[in-house]
């Protein structure tokens, strides 16, 4: 179900539009960006926790949901490119960028541009900017996560999930990670997961939330404490009890109130 008081909109980037979803209101911005193999609908549980009045945007990266036309190239370099245009067009005065996995890496790539108006980063679940720990063999069965729904549910049941997802999230992680070509479907376990990003994030110098699963297999508290935040000066790192990969839909409530925190902050 979409949010209350949520408009559909366009951001032009190059070869076509981004679609979005945007709510206007008083407050501190969010700006969503959803994890490789989700799209805008990934956040809708932690929006249903914020404030009903909480302003954000977000949109479907190219490659994904109704975005998922956008002719290519589909690599971290055009997603962050993308990123920084649907920020152009918002113009706004201040904001929080938020970043879920694959989302958490661009908005790194996106904080260290310094972007006028960024007033906060939330990484959840991020993929650190420096990969840590992928082999061959990690590359080659995520090449293959995506390739039937069958494979989506294993991949929700063994790696990406801690928690029992309810049948109607289930059901919108399988639509989500199949409505892609397969350009879009390969370019992160082929590149994006291996490739280094960390070239200026060392000077992010907002602050910084992470908030990492207690039980994440892909990017677990250990792994963020010893490789992402001695890299982010301004960072610091909080746990999401009882959460798997998939926070946005296992635990919204607890993401939502440290989104909460965080923007009020500020």
């Amino acid at each position: 179900m979409t949010p209350q008081n949520v408009t559909g909109r366009y951001f032009d980037v190059p070869g076509g539009q981004l679609y979005a979803h945007v709510r206007e209101s008083e407050g501190m911005p969010l700006v969503l960006l959803h994890y490789w193999g989700g799209s805008r609908r990934t956040w809708i549980p932690v929006l249903r926790h914020l404030d009903p009045a909480q302003p954000f945007t977000a949109y479907d990266q190219r490659g994904w949901g109704d975005s998922a036309d956008l002719p290519g190239p589909y690599g971290l370099d055009r997603l962050a490119d993308d990123a920084q245009q649907v920020l152009s067009q918002l113009g706004h005065d201040r904001f929080v960028l938020v970043g879920h996995s694959m989302g958490g890496k661009i908005a790194q790539m996106v904080a260290a541009c310094e972007p006028a108006g960024l007033a906060g980063v939330v990484l959840v679940a991020p993929a650190p900017a420096a990969p840590v720990g992928i082999t061959e063999l990690i590359q080659d069965d995520a090449s293959h996560a995506y390739d039937s729904e069958a494979t989506v549910a294993a991949g929700i049941d063994q790696i990406l999930t801690h928690r029992e997802l309810a049948d109607e999230l289930r059901r919108q992680v399988i639509e989500d990670s199949l409505r892609t070509g397969s350009e879009a479907r390969l370019e992160w376990p082929r590149h994006g997961m291996v490739q280094d990003v960390s070239a200026g994030v060392g000077d992010i110098d907002v602050p910084v939330l992470v908030l990492a699963g207690s039980h994440d297999k892909i990017d677990p508290p250990g792994v963020l404490s010893s490789h992402l935040l001695p890299t982010i000066r301004t960072a610091r790192l909080e746990v999401l009890d009882g959460a798997g990969h998939l926070s946005p839909l296992e635990v919204p409530d607890q993401v939502a109130a440290h989104i909460a925190a965080f923007t009020a902050s500020l």
